[in-house]
């Protein structure tokens, strides 16, 4: 159902080839424009889902995957642009990878229908967009702690995918009797 929220979550998706060529173009200061309207996209679409009482299922499942996908743009250009390291790129992925396998072998194998969030899930993601804004804000001129945004990315990235993994594998445990 397309509707107001959801059409914030369709221009967030829009902008992500435009942040991606920005990135690989290294016009780091339109990169950080358009991040930034994505990121108010993302504000808003929740905002008004709620506000307007507009939440639909397919703006539940649209939501969480534009984020994934801006943000997995945004490390493959920061990779590909050599902004960032490839190893570091592949700890994101990584963990998004663990998530999806068990996720998958959950829906397959089990009768698990729910995967919630973690806290350490939302870390995660707060600590890649900040790093990722670290990164652009720096090739932009602007003064950042790139290495700390960076480690501090790593860390929450790594210690959310062993989170995810214990609880995964208590889950599906349990699940199988």
């Amino acid at each position: 159902m397309v509707n107001l929220p959801n059409l914030f979550t369709l221009f967030r998706l829009v902008l992500t080839p435009f942040v991606a060529i920005s990135i690989l173009a290294e016009t780091y200061e339109r990169a950080l424009i358009l991040f930034f309207l994505a990121g108010v996209s993302d504000a808003l679409d929740g905002f008004l889902a709620r506000r307007l009482g507009k939440i639909t299922k397919v703006g539940a499942y649209l939501d969480p995957v534009a984020d994934k996908i801006l943000l997995a743009a945004i490390y493959i250009s920061l990779g590909a642009a050599r902004a960032i390291p490839w190893w570091m790129v592949g700890v994101v992925f990584g963990r998004d990878i663990l998530i999806l396998g068990m996720v998958a072998w959950g829906l397959l194998f089990t009768p698990l229908r729910s995967f919630p969030p973690t806290v350490w899930g939302k870390v995660s993601t707060i600590l890649q967009i900040a790093a990722a804004l670290g990164v652009m804000a720096a090739r932009s001129g602007i003064s950042m702690p790139v290495d700390l945004l960076l480690w501090l990315m790593i860390a929450g990235t790594v210690w959310s995918g062993i989170h995810y993994a214990w609880l995964g594998l208590t889950m599906l445990r349990s699940a199988q009797g």
